[in-house]
């Protein structure tokens, strides 16, 4: 019985959180290699809100699963900008689980 409690409890934290969640698309100027992947993945790596960092360096494209609306758009492209590179277009992808 304890488990399947644990079970809904931890179905419903998870729910909570995806539908408080948006993806937000970067494209970037100036990414060239593997180290800068790195840096940026360092960079977003330590943000708390956000959970999830994917940077294609073929695309040039970074794609963060972060809080519903922490970081602000601003803070994301000034990262950016901090770690040398340059934001050309942000997209904030609509949640996938909200329109089901």
């Amino acid at each position: 019985m304890k488990q399947l409690f644990f079970l809904v409890l931890f179905s419903s934290l998870l729910a909570i959180q995806i539908a408080h969640a948006r993806t937000v698309e970067i494209d970037v100027y100036g990414m060239t290699c593997a180290f800068c992947v790195d840096s940026l993945e360092r960079k977003f790596g330590k943000m708390e809100s956000i959970s999830s960092v994917e940077i294609s360096l073929k695309q040039k494209k970074i794609r963060l699963e972060t809080d519903e609306n922490s970081p602000s758009i601003e803070t994301l492209k000034q990262t950016v900008l901090d770690s040398g590179f340059t934001p050309v277009k942000v997209t904030v992808q609509p949640n996938e689980k909200e329109q089901i």
